[in-house]
């Protein structure tokens, strides 16, 4: 190699916005392009797999290792959101509905309040224009029009459609205080989550702390932070012990600066009816009875005593466009179970993930996937335990490319996040033919990066293709840049 395609090499790689002076104009040339872009990323440590077929004809363009088990990482959610657009539609929607096991009296709801969840992600304020609470105050006003002043009674939140599996299969221990690793559950609210602020004061002293929603008093918080100097360094530190709901928060803020958390809670169910409780007494609903998960109660809920109203949630097309783009792993668990709870299967655990995943893999088998050698154990891609093959994730792109039902294919395609635009791809490919181009799912866990997805050529032609790495020991930095190069490679190609 010259010395001057050393320096546009170099150059290519060290800025996302520089594009190849020489584009490809046939299948040897591309690959040749693909070999060179591998070879100057300097992994020789690492698994690489490249599967690149062009979606009309099915026909191979480039293919290394296509055979092979990688961990997928949040690729994962590929197969989850395929299966339940075609399962479930992307019109389906949730229903959480409101119950009583009482009469009202002069204004007094003699019974109690039951919350039945149906697996429903998205209560809290995402959807709401950022208002977590919006959804209780309007359940507040239902209650009020039915002429509810008091509820002398608990506060019962209904999970039991989903099992009491809360957490993904092989999940690491370290990552459970963390959003992308928040409890499932068939009542879920505000992803799980409590919404943290640690606002910096003065030199020394310790940051001001506050949370959402509305400083519930769910968590407890022990201050351990400080605030420190201006334009150093923040240093986030974060812990909950185990099994509780008592978190430490101890970074260190520089002055002018606000560290923004979401951390995880136990106990999804009661965090829901909990916060909802807070909320009707806000909205002046006075309660004697306390909030309750129903596994505490140790009784059925006579439902049949009196329905009360429900709340829906967006199509399942919206939830799972967020899902993708945002890679928001507790949607990826709830829809998953949702399978469990829509379509079940005779012999296995109600409600689980190991239910939802044999719904799917007869989804996936007519999709074309080697569901003999795939290993999915998880909706998310968090569990390592995932294996697929890039010829396995291939044949699903290509599958859901002509999906019979053009509602679902179009719904799958617009979940992806496309490369510079938005959510995981925002920064990345922009300036390139890539950009605004590629829709294409990434994927990152220790030690294992991913991105499959869909591209164009420059003369038109419509590409799928799934770049995974596995067991690289630097940061996920230089797998990125050589999916993105490769990426951009296939964007520019001309034949």
């Amino acid at each position: 190699m010259t010395l001057c395609a050393v320096l546009v090499l170099f150059i290519s790689w060290g800025s996302a916005a520089t594009t190849t002076n020489a584009q490809t104009k046939n299948l040897n040339e591309l690959r040749i392009a693909i070999d060179q872009a591998v070879a100057e990323a300097g992994m020789p440590n690492s698994w690489w797999t490249i599967n690149v077929k062009e979606i009309e004809s099915g026909h191979a363009w480039y293919q290394k290792d296509v055979g092979r088990s990688f961990i997928p990482a949040s690729n994962t959610k590929l197969y989850t959101t395929a299966a339940a657009l075609d399962l479930l539609g992307p019109d389906f929607t949730y229903e959480t509905s409101v119950w009583t096991d009482g009469k009202v009296k002069g204004g007094v709801l003699k019974g109690n309040l039951i919350i039945k969840g149906s697996g429903d992600p998205v209560i809290g304020g995402r959807f709401n224009g950022g208002d977590i609470t919006l959804a209780f105050r309007q359940w507040a006003d239902s209650l009020k029009s039915r002429g509810i002043a008091r509820i002398e009674g608990n506060i019962i939140g209904d999970d039991n459609v989903f099992d009491d599996q809360e957490l993904g299969y092989g999940w690491q221990w370290d990552d459970l205080d963390f959003w992308y690793a928040a409890e499932t559950s068939a009542l879920s609210f505000n992803d799980n989550c409590v919404d943290f602020q640690l606002i910096a004061q003065m030199e020394n002293m310790p940051a001001q702390i506050k949370w959402e929603p509305m400083m519930t008093t769910y968590v407890q918080a022990t201050n351990s932070s400080q605030t420190v100097a201006e334009g150093s360094a923040l240093v986030e530190h974060y812990s909950r012990a185990p099994g509780t709901n008592s978190f430490i928060l101890g970074s260190q803020v520089p002055v002018g600066r606000t560290d923004f958390e979401s951390l995880t809670v136990r106990n999804p169910t009661k965090y829901f009816v909990h916060v909802l409780r807070e909320v009707l007494i806000q909205e002046g609903i006075s309660i004697s009875g306390d909030p309750l998960d129903i596994d505490e109660i140790g009784a059925p809920v006579p439902y049949e005593a009196g329905y009360l109203f429900s709340s829906y949630s967006p199509p399942l097309r919206d939830i799972i466009r967020v899902l993708n783009k945002n890679s928001q792993n507790l949607y990826a668990e709830q829809v998953l179970k949702t399978l469990a709870v829509e379509l079940p299967v005779e012999g296995l655990p109600k409600g689980s993930a190991v239910m939802a995943l044999a719904r799917a893999r007869k989804m996936l088998n007519v999709a074309g996937v080697d569901t003999l050698h795939l290993q999915l154990v998880d909706g998310s891609g968090l569990a390592r335990q995932n294996l697929v093959t890039s010829d396995m994730t291939l044949n699903l792109l290509l599958y859901m490319a002509k999906h019979p039902n053009s509602d679902v294919r179009d719904a799958f395609y617009d979940s992806l996040p496309i490369g510079g635009i938005d959510g995981t791809l925002s920064s990345r490919m922009k300036q390139t033919a890539a950009s605004g181009n590629v829709h294409a799912k990434t994927g990152t866990v220790g030690n294992a990066s991913a991105l499959s997805g869909y591209v164009t050529t420059a003369t038109g032609t419509k590409l799928a293709f799934s770049i995974m790495a596995n067991h690289f020991t630097e940061s996920s930095k230089g797998p990125r840049l050589l999916q993105d190069r490769v990426a951009e490679i296939l964007a520019e190609h001309q034949q």
